[in-house]
């Protein structure tokens, strides 16, 4: 019995991460902030944290088109974020 739901459970795991994958999206992507749908006493925190993440995903891009290895990406990202 404990094999069989050990089986299932591998079994749905996979099926998930196939399904992520073959989705083409990242399966734990942050959503960018939208300062608009923030309250107005969080709408400030809001256009800040919306301004990091498209440099973020500008700093990403660029390290794509610059061919970064992985086991670099991080350290490119930083020195682009804080340029």
């Amino acid at each position: 019995m404990r094999h069989r739901v050990t089986l299932l459970f591998v079994a749905a795991t996979l099926t998930g991460l196939a399904a992520a994958t073959v989705s083409g999206l990242p399966a734990r992507a942050q959503k960018i902030v939208d300062p608009k749908t923030v309250a107005p006493e969080f709408r400030e925190a809001a256009e800040k944290r919306q301004a990091e993440q498209f440099k973020l995903i500008e700093c990403n891009n660029a390290a794509k088109v610059a061919k970064i290895q992985k086991r670099d990406m991080a350290q490119y990202v930083a020195a682009c974020f804080d340029k």
